[in-house]
């Protein structure tokens, strides 16, 4: 337990009676690419959101290098900026630029000045090939182009992991394939930890190290993506990929 960058024990989540999140618990290695799959309203979003703590959870523990960080109000600055959220609608600042967006949280939360935030920035800008458009707002580029923008100012942070929240699902399908070259390229070169939380199935199949199916609040099956997609133990995982798969033969 110690050596994972993560542990989530017994993690709920009850919005009044309904209870969507319902004693999940399992860990993340440093570096490893964890997705998760499921149904719409199986909970995985909720969860996502509880990790990164943009919910409270009513009950159990999220411990962060060992640490639980729901006991400890005074960490969760920190614990915050050290986990990168991408969001599924960008959450872009329409009032600045490109290049501003990924400077803010940089000189706001990590107090760097200016001009180390501006070559974090640009440095990540041009890893997600969106350098050229530094003074656009994001009114003026593309929704696959928010995107990419949106992961260059989660990584300008400098985070120790990143948490994707379904972040082609707001993209035309001629977009979304830009977006996942980029997501691919930082699972394979960069060594962060990533959580995803995706229906793209062939994404999750080539890259992932473990898949977690998701179904009514639980955790169905945890395993690697070979043995969830070719030799799935538990029904439900089963008759959940029957169905996509059959709208979706990648």
């Amino acid at each position: 337990m110690a050596d994972n960058i993560l542990d989530i024990l017994h993690l709920r989540k009850s919005f009044g009676n309904n209870e969507v999140l319902k004693d999940i618990s399992f860990s993340v290695r440093p570096g490893e690419v964890v997705c998760i799959i499921g149904a719409s309203g199986s909970g995985k979003s909720t969860m996502l959101r509880c990790i990164n703590l943009l919910e409270r959870p009513t009950g159990g523990q999220i411990l962060y290098h060992g640490q639980d960080i729901l006991r400890d109000p005074q960490a969760i600055p920190a614990y915050r900026a050290r986990m990168g959220m991408v969001f599924q609608q960008f959450n872009l600042f329409g009032n600045m630029t490109v290049l501003q967006n990924c400077m803010v949280g940089q000189i706001k939360v990590l107090k760097r000045d200016v001009a180390t935030a501006r070559t974090t920035a640009l440095s990540y800008l041009d890893r997600v090939g969106m350098a050229q458009y530094i003074d656009a707002r994001p009114h003026q580029i593309s929704g696959g182009q928010k995107q990419r923008v949106a992961i260059a100012r989660a990584l300008s942070m400098e985070p120790e992991a990143l948490l994707f929240d379904e972040p082609t699902s707001a993209l035309d399908p001629e977009m979304v394939g830009e977006v996942l070259k980029v997501m691919k390229d930082l699972a394979e070169h960069t060594g962060l930890t990533l959580l995803v939380v995706t229906h793209e199935m062939a994404f999750a199949r080539e890259v992932a190290d473990r898949v977690i199916f998701m179904d009514e609040g639980v955790i169905v099956e945890d395993n690697a993506p070979e043995v969830i997609f070719n030799r799935p133990e538990q029904e439900r995982t089963r008759v959940f990929l029957r169905r996509v798969l059959q709208q979706d033969p990648e």
